[in-house]
């Protein structure tokens, strides 16, 4: 027999690259004994990125979910894994060291053992502490190099990567092909490469089924020494997944490799048990975009996981992109169009950006400079006319240094506006925080909770956990769900008086006013024209309704508080195209001014 590869199940990823929620702890503990019977698997993705914050949303306690999810794969000898996003920890913002050094300790101690850690940049100066943490704390450390496919990320660009990462003390790597668009035969090579210079580290590749290559790259990988493959199981798999399990078994075995074999009533089980998952009410939340796959993401390198988003940000920007292309004498565009146009956006500006990988929370970023490009561009106006803050401070280098050198236009923009670059690390710029949230944990009463796993979840996650203890999450999740099950548009009203609207006639606003300007929504949300907080109308505003540049038109109700939408220029109400208490998605347009 050959040598053998073991395979790991992505049950976190799985869900998360397919929708917005992921199983409950009662469902998560009622699969475990199905997915240990398979007898396939020596290791589980259980935690990490997003796991905690859906538990928070639902309402409930994360770190309970976290501690029985992983106690089964224990008792049996099966490793679990968690992802990690270095400086931004388990959200997408940097987190201060005090709280990673923590989080390492508390996953450790709720049943973790190893910690897949990556930074969206490969800067190696935002793994150093992950790395340093997690063998601190007893954990296995597998440090991550992001993998994309550009004229800058060559073979010795990864090794001289992966010699940093090994030099701080990582145990394992990780090849995450996040939007699977690593070339198969550049993975076998770089595999290789590894082997050679470091041949005691365990490498495990990550491969997302997007734009077709991954079963190709498994191939490649394995016969350049790979020691793990992450798989998933149907009915999760393929799409912007990863491979179900039963393809990559059956290449590997006919390949002549050693690979265990799959107890197939166990994985029926599982498999209907996932569907079951699917109908309870997670399916309401799962884009059917992201159950099929497109080779026109080999251009543009977007992670399959973003693709449900992205399409709802297209969704709401479309008629504001036709009604600037009317304006200006151009044909209107159908969302296919505009999806090809957005493709081949991010494929212009990616270089111009220096080339960072695109994953979280970059390939956001990226993908945001590219969709206000096209409106710009609609608009009659210039490229990058409204670049926002985040992206600006991925740019400006507040995040990790970029791969690649900035386009001298990007340059010069950025000196225009006044803006400085920074060339320190960007952990400085986060001082320790958790004797603030100690101090907050006492005075309202809170318990830090066992081995102060409380205390780091309202240091991670200090909204949402805030949200969750005072009971507001679990009644928004409920109202999300009923509203998920309605799908009629009707509006949630939470104690708000609904007012109902005319929908937007862009024939009679084009032709008599030809300035109209969109206001569009900043986030995902529900929208509240009357809210009682501090600045907001007091009453929906009606056709006329006088606005400055910077006034608050509205707010958007968040998973973590309202979020104030601001006039961008002053002007009069046209038309409100929203009502009272309905959801609205980033980008979508709320009302218009003239």
């Amino acid at each position: 027999m050959g040598r053998e590869i073991k395979l790991s199940l992505v049950y976190r990823d799985m869900w998360q690259s397919s929708g917005k929620y992921q199983p409950r702890v009662d469902q998560l503990v009622q699969i475990a004994p199905a997915i240990i019977d398979m007898g396939c698997f020596s290791r589980v993705e259980t935690n990490g990125g997003a796991f905690e914050q859906v538990n928070l949303l639902y309402g409930e306690n994360p770190n309970k979910s976290v501690r029985a999810w992983t106690a089964p794969f224990h008792k049996v000898g099966i490793q679990t894994h968690m992802l990690e996003r270095g400086l931004n920890g388990l959200r997408m913002n940097p987190v201060p060291k005090d709280v990673r050094r923590l989080m390492f300790k508390v996953k450790k101690a709720q049943g973790t053992d190893i910690s897949r850690s990556f930074c969206g940049l490969n800067d190696p100066r935002n793994l150093e502490l992950s790395v340093k943490y997690a063998k601190e704390a007893g954990m296995i450390s597998q440090a991550v190099l992001c993998i994309t496919s550009s004229p800058i990320h060559t073979i010795e660009y990864y090794l001289g990567f992966a010699d940093k990462l090994i030099e701080f003390g990582a145990d394992e790597l990780c090849l995450k092909d996040m939007a699977g668009i690593g070339r198969p035969v550049f993975l076998g090579k770089l595999t290789k490469a590894l082997k050679e210079r470091h041949p005691d580290i365990p490498i495990q590749y990550h491969g997302h089924t997007g734009p077709g290559f991954s079963v190709a790259s498994m191939l490649e990988v394995a016969r350049a020494g790979v020691d793990y493959l992450d798989v998933a199981i149907e009915p999760l798999a393929w799409g912007m997944v990863h491979p179900d399990v039963i393809t990559i078994q059956a290449m590997l075995k006919d390949a002549g490799f050693t690979v265990p074999d799959i107890n197939m009533k166990a994985y029926m089980e599982a498999r209907a048990l996932t569907q079951s998952f699917i109908d309870d009410f997670l399916g309401y939340f799962i884009d059917p975009s992201n159950k099929v796959m497109s080779s026109l993401l080999v251009g543009c390198g977007l992670p399959g996981g973003m693709m449900g988003s992205m399409m709802a940000d297209l969704k709401g920007m479309h008629p504001a992109v036709n009604m600037a292309l009317r304006n200006n004498g151009k044909p209107e565009v159908s969302i296919d169009e505009l999806v090809v146009q957005l493709f081949s956006e991010v494929e212009y500006v990616w270089p111009k950006l220096g080339y960072p990988p695109l994953v979280t929370p970059f390939s956001q970023y990226v993908k945001n400079i590219a969709l206000m490009n096209l409106f710009a561009l609609a608009q009659g106006q210039p490229r990058f006319s409204n670049i926002d803050k985040d992206s600006w401070n991925m740019i400006l280098g507040k995040m990790g240094k970029l791969p690649g050198k900035l386009d001298d236009e990007i340059i010069r923009l950025a000196k225009e506006k006044g803006l400085e670059f920074y060339t320190g690390n960007p952990q400085d710029e986060y001082p320790d925080a958790l004797e603030a949230y100690r101090k907050e944990m006492d005075e309202k009463g809170w318990e830090y909770g066992e081995d102060d796993e409380e205390l780091f979840e309202l240091a991670m996650h200090d909204r949402q956990y805030r949200d969750y203890k005072s009971g507001i999450a679990k009644e928004r999740f409920l109202a999300d769900l009923e509203k998920a099950k309605e799908k009629a548009g009707t509006p949630i009203v939470v104690k708000r008086e609904v007012v109902e609207v005319p929908r937007f006639d862009a024939a009679a606003i084009q032709a008599k006013h030809p300035d109209a300007k969109p206001v569009q929504s900043p986030v995902n949300g529900q929208i509240l024209w009357q809210v009682d907080v501090t600045g907001a109308p007091s009453t929906a505003p009606v056709a006329g309704t006088p606005f400055k540049e910077g006034d608050t038109l509205c707010f958007i109700q968040t998973t973590y508080g309202f979020e104030p939408v601001k006039t961008l220029a002053s002007g009069k109400i046209l038309q409100i195209e929203t009502k009272q208490g309905e959801r609205v998605r980033k980008n979508q347009v709320l009302a218009y001014l003239e």
